[in-house]
């Protein structure tokens, strides 16, 4: 008896089904099977994720300068000989894949312009990396000869401007024992109508101001910033807000300001913390201080008749409008100390993170003629700024191999070409907890220099320590947001996470309390992690500004500080698919762009959680912090060796 038609049915379907999936087979798998693998090869054990595996061998076959994500023919580029060493660990190539297309004119923006002559002005220096790299970092450092060191420098008036900022440069920095003297005399007091100094009521009279600053200050870690002040020294003759006249001291590094340490005419008590047996502040005579000439007279009388017991003496402030000075600003064991016409005035401390050698240069600023500037006992050997100063090439900094299975965190660091002291510092520090797990990738992205040095030592960095993707445009602070897709991308297409982090390569990053942060949300929502800024406004002037053709809107989205915040992975793909869609909106300021782009996802997709705690903390570092902003590549070793001893305190001051 045959079957019913419905059996016959079912079985030709089956059939069907079976025949379309061994053509499947045929046509996409067993292409890509090596069916005749190497002895070397044989042995070694399958890995259960075999799209990843594939992904990872296609991407070792070909060029080092080959997209990580799109596939191309081997035969298309050659391979690069001096990436064969990483191609044969099967590492993942040291370029991003990120491509920027043009959108049509009626979706354009000031940004897209932008970010076009970025990635055109890219390509030369792409093409030279290709064909040159090798050869150019050769004749670099062949060609680059270290500046002379002289043991003084000695510049007179004729030699510097008249006035504004005024630079002499310490091409070797300084040593213990270094002395810098100025000779100066201060101006006479002067109306100050900025209202940033000085605010006054309607009629009142201009506040008169005499004051200066005598900076130690080092190299320019970032275009557009100022350089870090190693050393800030800012006598206040007239204007301070206290009304009398104080001596005040800081350090400064990527803008961000230190503890000051005023001197405001008061002794500092002997038994607070000294440097090198010298108080911070001496006693000079105050407005208020009656008995100061009655003082002196009874210490000169008494040192006539030959009494024997020693009468403290005050003098008074050590500088005056009209008056010269000699100025002498000594490097000791434990901090500055500065004396002013022969006697001690105020020292200060050595902050962590700021070296002697790191001083390359004096300057010298404010309401003050200068006579004359000699600096002697200068250290006679150069403290190299060469990367090579800062790369430890040892294989115990080098990034382990991609794991083959999804991991939980990813974290994506944006660096600059030339910051290889930021980058070393973080391989040395936090970023060793990577290596300890599995389940945890970090890696820089940095884009091209405008010198083919730099990029040449940036590409031997990359492929020795295999932890650094290259995105290929010049760099610039307007498009750090591109930077941003890429790190989505990576962690979408190249390493897929469940959790992805942004931080920068001056945030020092406590990884296991980030990951108990992000997971306080449950598993299955949507959730973007970080120190939040609510129903922020637009600044419409200064450094900052942003334009209404930009941001027309009054007010900003919720969004979280760019040092350091987290997403979930369906947050990172909806940026992806945006991005190749050409339907992301792009804006200059990257921490805010994220928040667009989250709240677009919250609005359209699903909801997110939104997690603020400001211990992602923005403006440096406070005890108990989960990131901490603004370290110098000291600072970072300095906080990862308390981490170790179980400590969560901060090294920004003494």
């Amino acid at each position: 008896m045959p079957p019913p038609p419905r059996k016959r049915l079912g079985r030709a379907a089956l059939l069907l089904a079976a025949a379309a999936y061994l053509a499947f087979l045929l046509l996409f798998e067993l292409p890509s099977l090596d069916l005749f693998p190497s002895d070397a090869a044989a042995g070694a054990a399958m890995p259960t994720h075999r799209p990843r595996r594939r992904e990872l061998e296609a991407s070792s076959s070909s060029s080092a300068f080959a997209s990580p994500v799109l596939r191309r023919p081997a035969t298309a580029v050659s391979p690069a000989p001096a990436s064969a060493a990483a191609a044969a660990a099967g590492a993942l190539p040291i370029f991003s894949s990120l491509l920027l297309l043009p959108r049509p004119n009626a979706t354009a923006t000031p940004f897209d312009g932008t970010a076009a002559e970025a990635f055109a002005a890219a390509r030369p220096h792409l093409d030279h990396l290709r064909t040159a790299a090798a050869a150019a970092a050769e004749e670099a450092s062949s060609s680059s000869t270290a500046p002379t060191c002289p043991t003084s420098i000695s510049v007179h008036a004729d030699g510097l401007p008249g006035d504004g900022v005024r630079t002499v440069e310490l091409p070797c920095g300084l040593a213990v024992g270094s002395h810098v003297t100025v000779v100066a005399r201060p101006r006479a007091a002067r109306p100050e109508y900025d209202p940033k100094i000085a605010e006054r009521k309607s009629g009142q009279e201009p506040l008169m101001v005499s004051q200066f600053m005598v900076e130690l200050v080092g190299t320019k870690a970032v275009d557009g910033e100022a350089p870090p002040r190693i050393l800030h020294f800012n006598p206040r003759i007239r204007g301070d807000y206290s009304g009398k006249p104080v001596i005040e001291m800081n350090s400064c590094y990527r803008m961000q300001w230190g503890q000051s340490q005023r001197c405001e005419g008061y002794a500092s008590r002997p038994a607070d913390e000294t440097v090198d047996g010298q108080l911070k502040c001496e006693k000079w005579i105050c407005d208020d201080d009656k008995k100061s000439e009655e003082s002196k007279m009874k210490w000169w009388v008494k040192r006539l008749i030959g009494r024997p017991k020693d009468v403290h003496i005050s003098w008074p402030y050590p500088f005056a409008e009209g008056k010269l000075f000699v100025l002498t600003l000594t490097a000791g064991l434990e901090g500055y100390h500065v004396n002013v016409d022969g006697r001690h005035v105020t020292s200060f401390p050595y902050r962590t993170g700021y070296t002697l050698e790191d001083a390359t240069g004096l300057s010298l600023n404010g309401d003050i003629d200068i006579e004359s500037i000699f600096a002697s006992s200068l250290p006679n050997s150069h403290p190299s700024f060469a990367p090579e100063r800062y790369l430890e090439m040892s294989e115990q900094w080098r990034a382990p191999p991609l794991p083959t299975e999804p991991v939980e965190l990813f974290i994506g660091i944006l660096s600059a070409a030339s910051h290889f002291a930021e980058r070393m510092a973080v391989r040395k520090s936090w970023m060793m907890y990577t290596r300890k797990s599995t389940n945890i990738v970090a890696r820089f992205f940095v884009a091209l220099n405008g010198k083919k040095e730099v990029n040449a030592e940036l590409k031997r960095e990359a492929e020795f320590f295999q932890d650094i993707v290259i995105v290929p445009f010049m760099d610039s602070y307007d498009l750090v947001v591109l930077k941003t897709i890429a790190i989505a991308e990576y962690g979408v297409r190249v390493i897929p996470a469940k959790y992805i982090m942004k931080c920068d390569d001056d945030t020092f990053v406590r990884i296991d309390s980030v990951l108990d942060q992000v997971k306080k949300v449950r598993s299955d929502k949507s959730v973007y992690v970080g120190s939040m800024n609510y129903f922020h406004r637009p600044l419409r002037s200064g450094k900052w500004a942003v334009t209404y053709e930009e941001w027309p809107e009054e007010a900003y989205p919720n969004y979280a500080n760019g040092p350091g915040y987290v997403i979930s992975a369906d947050i990172a793909r909806y940026i992806v698919s945006e991005f190749d869609n050409q339907t992301l909106r792009l804006f200059k300021m990257e921490d805010v762009n994220m928040g667009m782009w989250v709240e677009k996802f919250n609005n359209t997709r699903r909801p997110v959680e939104y997690r603020h705690d400001v211990r992602f903390y923005q403006s440096g570092c406070f005890d108990g912090y989960f990131t901490a902003h603004y370290q110098s590549p000291q600072h970072m070793i300095c906080l990862w060796r308390k981490l170790q001893s179980g400590s969560s305190r901060c090294c920004n001051v003494r």
